[in-house]
């Protein structure tokens, strides 16, 4: 499994955390994250803390909660709009 740049792959899960600008910086981010999660019919799991941190958690849940391909693909697509 490649695992994609930045992530980390840790208790089944593919994760990486993100500290941005400000809190209308973070919720511009989940919101450009909401329509590749949708395309991608795959739903991370997003934890904001403080006020300018997320950290993006990416598992398939049926398929035993563990790292697939398509945790794979929406890392990548994460990236994309984070790089």
């Amino acid at each position: 499994m490649n695992i994609p740049s930045n992530w980390k792959h840790d208790n089944n899960m593919l994760v990486r955390e993100f500290t941005l600008g400000n809190f209308v910086e973070v919720v511009a981010f989940v919101n450009k994250i909401m329509p590749l999660a949708e395309d991608a019919m795959h739903h991370p799991d997003i934890d904001i803390y403080g006020y300018k941190n997320i950290r993006v958690k990416l598992t398939t849940h049926d398929a035993g909660a563990t790292v697939t391909d398509k945790d794979i693909k929406l890392a990548e697509a994460i990236n994309g709009i984070a790089d």
